[in-house]
């Protein structure tokens, strides 16, 4: 991939950039810090499980659109539900604990390397309000930051990466989509975005059929690919 060929780099975030299950987990144990590893793993799958079926439901149309900081409350309800606690103030800080996300260690250092060449766009599912703060939280620097709020709907809805097209203002040929899913590399590509996966343990690996234009490790590795280019 020569230089010329990208003018801008998209980022997901969740889980791209941040440690999406660690920030949720650590709200889980605050809520109940009797619960042992695997208690507080099946409370977190049962987060993951209502926000995924809630965004397809969103995406469908069986549902009308509604904010990640609605999602997170609810699945912040359910998990208390299942841990047995009645507290509304426990619940509102656990629905919070989704916007304190860690950043994987490379981030800011891959950030920073990339951002010399490029402008860096984020792009997320996440509300503008849930976005500010988890972007705060974890020292993630952009130029750009966009929500999937700005449209009314979610990834992989192709209207938000017309998002990330349209504020570039630039072919979306010369953008270059980021992620740890496949799945949100897939819907970029549907656009024409160029892809790039970036390994991480909490992502969506590519199946064998996945033709994405450049595989790393973490944003480091990224970032020197493209150096080398």
């Amino acid at each position: 991939m020569s230089e010329p060929e990208i003018d801008a780099v998209v980022f997901d975030v969740l889980g791209t950039l941040v440690d999406e299950p660690a920030g949720i987990r650590a709200g889980i144990r605050e809520l109940d810090p009797s619960l042992d590893q695997r208690g507080v793993a099946r409370l977190l799958s049962l987060w993951q499980q209502h926000i995924a079926v809630e965004q397809r439901r969103m995406l469908d149309g069986a549902r009308p659109y509604r904010a990640s900081q609605v999602l997170d409350r609810e699945a912040a309800q359910l998990v208390a539900e299942a841990a047995g606690v009645d507290d509304p103030t426990a619940v509102a800080a656990l629905a919070l604990s989704g916007r304190r996300l860690p950043p994987w260690p490379d981030a800011e250092q891959g950030l920073a390397r990339l951002a010399e060449r490029f402008p860096l766009i984020g792009l997320s599912n996440a509300s503008r309000t849930a976005l500010l703060e988890l972007n705060a939280h974890a020292g993630l620097r952009w130029h750009q930051a966009l929500s999937a709020e700005d449209v009314q709907s979610c990834k992989p809805d192709p209207a938000v990466y017309q998002l990330a097209v349209t504020v570039a203002g630039r072919p979306p040929e010369r953008l270059l989509m980021v992620a740890a899913h496949a799945w949100d590399l897939r819907g970029a590509q549907g656009l024409g975005l160029r892809t790039a996966y970036v390994a991480r343990p909490v992502g969506d690996p590519p199946a064998p059929s996945d033709r994405f234009h450049l595989h790393a490790a973490d944003l480091v590795d990224l970032a020197e690919q493209i150096e080398q280019t």
